[in-house]
């Protein structure tokens, strides 16, 4: 089967898919390589980036009570991590897209080709075995195409959506321990407040920290597992 052959008596309908083919591979072979390098990346991170942050944060944490404390450090926690998601998801939908049209579009150009195979042959008036053999067997090259281009798009998108768990295992594991971090700090000022404290204040920061620690130990035992 030659493949110039075909291309020479295919009309633009059949070439200007193939380029839309050829336009689809180059774009989800780029954005799956840069994707999985960037989510091994983050990855790696993380957890130190997230860290930061709330190094950062701190210094408006000095000044809060136990339950500004606690709301500050649950809602900075999950804004980083939301950004994290976000970033780890940029270019997934093309690779989502890509794989799920290009089968399509392949089959689109086969049906276009046979169409034009079977009326070239209708038009010279010759319908034997070998006349439509050649040019129906040319014209599935569309769909051996659109395949061609799915499959990697398919491997980087399943490939990209396996790391981003790993990040997000890395992130919420992370959040666990700030906030049990953040609970163990609460207790060393409630316990190191002077006596003119009342009693009742100190009583109810004590029991926002509890609460802050149990809390924090459901998280770590419903954590996923790294899989």
């Amino acid at each position: 089967m030659d493949f110039m052959h075909y291309w020479q008596i295919s009309d633009m309908v059949t070439k200007t898919l193939f380029f839309l083919l050829l336009i689809l591979s180059i774009i989800s072979w780029v954005t799956g390589i840069i994707r999985v390098l960037q989510s091994r990346k983050l990855a790696t991170t993380v957890a130190d980036d997230l860290s930061q942050q709330m190094m950062v944060k701190q210094p408006e944490l000095d000044g809060c009570d136990a339950a500004q404390r606690r709301l500050v450090t649950e809602q900075t926690l999950l804004k980083h991590i939301g950004r994290y998601r976000f970033a780890s998801e940029r270019g997934l939908p093309i690779l989502g897209t890509t794989a799920a049209i290009a089968p399509f579009i392949g089959l689109f150009g086969t049906v276009w080709g046979i169409f034009h195979a079977l009326h070239n042959i209708g038009m010279t008036g010759q319908a034997g075995l070998g006349q439509v053999a050649g040019p129906v067997g040319e014209a599935l090259i569309m769909t051996g195409l659109g395949i061609a281009v799915a499959i990697p798009a398919v491997v980087f998108y399943n490939l990209s959506v396996r790391i981003n768990r790993r990040v997000m295992y890395h992130a919420n594991d992370r959040a666990h321990d700030l906030l049990a971090t953040s609970a163990s700090a609460k207790q060393a000022v409630a316990n190191s407040r002077p006596s003119t404290v009342p009693a009742a204040q100190v009583a109810k920061d004590k029991q926002v920290t509890q609460k802050d620690a149990q809390h924090t130990a459901h998280y770590r035992n419903s954590a996923p597992s790294q899989g």
